[in-house]
């Protein structure tokens, strides 16, 4: 009851709720980009020390200084240690940790060494501002726009990523797919039937075209996290969303291959399908009616 009438009060304060789900989206951001520096490294630290103890290869002196922590959970590498210069490593104090204003103060350097920092990390904050500010402004105060940020914050990290290792983290799918079924389960986006049947047609549509392909020409089509990813996506919106969540992100796929190709930039052949899940995915959580009404039209 306590909460509805939060709810109810932001209603009737509608510049508070845009303002403060902005604010918040910015601060989640900056966390997103540790997320997304931490996790792939200490996966690869993981699978490098399991790899050597698999194979039995001996450490060179220098390596067994530098894995001595080792193994450590990789989720755990997000939250220790504290931020600091991936180049130096030097702790950074709490104001060089304001999402996007220490970028700009700093000149996008590093305030000790001077290294140029990447323009990644205030992208992904203005990005998850902007997102979660169109979410709320869209979808109104309620504890069902709070979830859907949440799945944003997913789709968010899991695109960048992909983008830089070609890999969609079990460590993320896999919660936000259990999350999404919870969320469904209490009464969130979509029936919980929908959303059950919406994950295992999720991963069992890319399974089949995975295989399809694979048989057809001896090559991998995509990876199993892509899977995962629409089966987590299925779990969240519900079966009848994949029809329009594939078809889009096929579609802005070719066009984003075709347009690369056309200005002659070199294409990595195995380019990530994550991104244009996630985009796809947030496109029908925001104008999901309206997308399905252009499939109409457009069918015969």
């Amino acid at each position: 009851m306590t909460s509805y009438s939060f709810f109810n009060l932001l209603q009737q304060h509608p510049g508070i709720w845009l303002i403060g789900a902005g604010v918040l989206s910015l601060l989640v951001g900056s966390f997103l980009n540790v997320v997304i520096i931490r996790l792939p490294k200490a996966m690869h630290q993981e699978w490098q020390h399991e790899c050597r103890l698999l194979l039995q290869v001996p450490k060179q002196d220098s390596q067994i200084e530098q894995d001595q922590s080792l193994p450590k959970p990789a989720l755990a590498a997000i939250a220790w240690p504290g931020s600091q210069c991936p180049v130096c490593h030097t702790p950074l104090k709490p104001w060089h940790n304001i999402p996007v204003i220490s970028y700009g103060l700093l000149g996008g350097k590093c305030a000790f060494c001077k290294t140029k920092i990447s323009p990644v990390y205030p992208l992904v904050e203005s990005l998850t501002a902007v997102l979660g500010l169109l979410i709320a402004w869209l979808m109104g105060p309620s504890p069902v726009t709070i979830m859907a940020c949440v799945l944003m914050y997913f789709l968010v990290v899991l695109t960048f990523i992909d983008l830089e290792h070609k890999l969609l983290p079990d460590q993320l799918t896999l919660p936000l797919l259990w999350l999404g079924l919870v969320v469904n389960a209490l009464g969130g986006l979509t029936s919980l039937q929908e959303a059950l049947w919406g994950a295992v047609a999720g991963y069992l549509v890319l399974w089949m075209i995975y295989w399809g392909f694979r048989l057809a020409t001896g090559r991998h089509g995509m990876g199993y996290g892509d899977f995962k990813l629409l089966a987590a996506l299925g779990a969240w919106l519900g079966w009848q969303a994949l029809p329009i969540i594939v078809l889009a992100s096929s579609v802005a796929g070719i066009i984003v291959g075709v347009g690369l190709r056309l200005r002659s930039t070199p294409t990595d052949p195995q380019m990530p399908f994550g991104p244009f899940l996630a985009a796809g995915g947030l496109a029908y959580l925001l104008w999901g009616e309206q997308l399905w009404g252009l499939f109409q039209l457009s069918s015969p």
